[in-house]
């Protein structure tokens, strides 16, 4: 990834042909023990809110943060010591309609959230288009790692929750 952004000037462009960076948060309740995801409905599995820079973003915590929101209807607030990103990945998008398969360089970035906060998916995500469920959804975090996700996902939620579990035991507020 490193060596993709510094031959690319704009690592995020989506018409570089063999693929471009992403922005994604893994929104987790402050003491790690649920997991917000959003069930893609092109891909048919649960994910980390997450997806495409617009225009003139070049961070990617801007672009996992505006994401977040757009996603979810919370107002995205970043883990305060996680490193950032928090984690990347590296996944093949398979060709669909005008779009050839492509590679996502995923930066990932840790968010807090309440499960209590309504949530808000957006339109195209909602039950009209998926009328037979909710798409947005939390999940005990034992839950989520027991449920057919992709294992970079997984990988982050384990971090997530070793690092929520640390800040708890030093007292840390969120």
């Amino acid at each position: 990834m490193i060596e993709f952004a510094r031959t690319h000037p704009d690592p995020f462009d989506r018409s570089i042909g063999e693929g471009h960076f992403t922005g994604s948060g893994l929104v987790m309740a402050g003491d790690g023990s649920a997991v917000l995801l959003l069930h893609h409905i092109k891909l048919h599995r649960w994910l980390q809110p997450g997806g495409h820079a617009e225009p003139g973003e070049t961070r990617g915590e801007d672009v996992a943060g505006r994401e977040v929101a757009e996603e979810t209807g919370l107002t995205p607030r970043l883990h305060p010591t996680a490193p950032r990103p928090f984690d990347v990945d590296i996944h093949t998008i398979p060709a669909r309609k005008q779009d050839a398969q492509h590679e996502h360089l995923d930066l990932r970035y840790l968010f807090v959230g309440d499960p209590g906060e309504p949530l808000r998916a957006e339109a195209s995500e909602g039950p009209a288009v998926n009328p037979a469920g909710p798409t947005l959804r939390w999940f005990e975090a034992d839950e989520a790692l027991a449920m057919d996700l992709d294992p970079g996902l997984k990988r982050m939620i384990r971090k997530a929750r070793a690092l929520l579990a640390a800040g708890d035991a030093t007292g840390a507020s969120l």
